[in-house]
């Protein structure tokens, strides 16, 4: 059986886009094969869910998430990428921290029933809600929910987390904006796509300087025309929205359509709005904060650090059960901030991550 480092460079030089993690998830299974007391089921056809049962109790589950990012990796080190994709949100160290704490329930014969959660498609693809909609949990009387994220804004065993919503509820949209092209000259003769996709983004953020509440419209990559002379026919925006709850967000996507409409009447264009999968904002259970605060603060340097605009799809997880989620702070000195190229945890982080784990469980048990 692999040391929890070894299985962390493995998933490190081999990962995987959302839903496609068919190697993370074999070598997990023969790898947790080897462990007794443990039922390995597979509700969707990539990620896991373990059971590990030792009484007629109801049960804790403790969720990782596996894949990793279109992203190409820029850190140097010997267990670099193998492919163009990179674990640059920290999946791979989340997947050997619960591998490393399921390695120490079972050989330390804890006395709970514990759920643990090897999840799939957590960046942008939703895999929380396909695997709670699989009806696999459904199985399990499970009492609370947790999960940690390892980030580089926190010095290394920073614990941070909030009483209420932690992350916020998030969801990615495409704008596409249908013109006409002309010549410049000629502009008469054209629909300007990019004009209309600029009149509507200056609407759009004067309603974001103006909010009272926490709302972000971001636009991260916007595609237009196709010469310099000419008025382009075609315009895209690659957007997200951040609001503080699936309710608040179904708000602001109503206030994008109407000033969608507004925007292509004014220039005679066309558009399409495409929503990808909606993520629900991650609650911290008021009473699980309080008793974790405790226990926390006397093992690690815990903060509270109120709520964040981050995003992760653990929200499902939260609407469906008391919850508790924390951010584990794993820098020595460099801050490249998550989704970046050369973002490397370092190995200690999964016995940080594991320890915190640990303390956890050790307040229900």
């Amino acid at each position: 059986m692999l040391e929890p480092v070894n299985l962390r460079h493995i998933l490190h030089e081999n990962p995987e886009l959302m839903f496609q993690e068919f190697f993370t998830t074999q070598l997990l299974i023969d790898n947790l094969s080897e462990l007794k007391n443990l039922v390995i089921y597979r509700p969707i056809e990539t990620g896991l869910v373990v059971e590990y049962k030792v009484n007629d109790g109801d049960y804790l589950l403790f969720r990782a998430d596996i894949d990793a990012l279109p992203i190409k990796e820029n850190t140097g080190v010997e267990w670099s990428s193998k492919n163009d994709n990179m674990h640059a949100c920290g999946h791979d160290v989340h997947t050997s921290i619960m591998y490393s704490f399921i390695q120490y329930v079972v050989e330390n014969k804890i006395n709970r029933n514990i759920i643990f959660v090897f999840q799939p498609g957590e960046e942008a693809g939703g895999g929380a809600l396909k695997v709670i909609e699989s009806g696999i949990f459904d199985k399990f009387p499970i009492k609370y929910a947790f999960a940690l994220h390892v980030t580089d804004e926190y010095d290394f065993g920073t614990i941070a987390s909030t009483d209420g919503v932690l992350f916020v509820s998030s969801v990615e949209c495409d704008i596409e904006i249908f013109g006409k092209s002309s010549h410049v000259a000629f502009p008469e003769n054209g629909i300007d796509s990019f004009k209309t996709l600029r009149y509507f983004l200056d609407m759009i953020d004067k309603k974001v300087e103006t909010s009272t509440e926490p709302f972000i419209f971001g636009y991260g990559k916007i595609v237009s025309g196709q010469a310099r002379n000419i008025i382009p026919n075609y315009s895209k925006a690659e957007c997200t929205i951040r609001a503080l709850s699936l309710e608040k967000q179904d708000e602001y996507i109503q206030l994008i359509y109407n000033d969608l409409n507004v925007a292509t009447n004014k220039f005679g264009s066309k558009y399409k709005f495409h929503l990808g999968p909606k993520y629900a904002e991650v609650i911290v259970d008021s009473e699980l904060y309080k008793k974790l605060v405790l226990v926390l603060s006397n093992k690690f340097n815990f903060i509270d650090c109120g709520l964040k605009m981050t995003a992760e799809d653990f929200g499902y997880f939260s609407k469906k059960y008391p919850s508790f989620m924390a951010w584990v702070g794993v820098s020595k000195g460099e801050k490249y901030g998550l989704h970046n190229d050369k973002f490397l945890p370092p190995d200690e982080s999964i016995e940080l991550g594991k320890n915190v784990l640990i303390s956890i469980l050790g307040c229900f048990i």
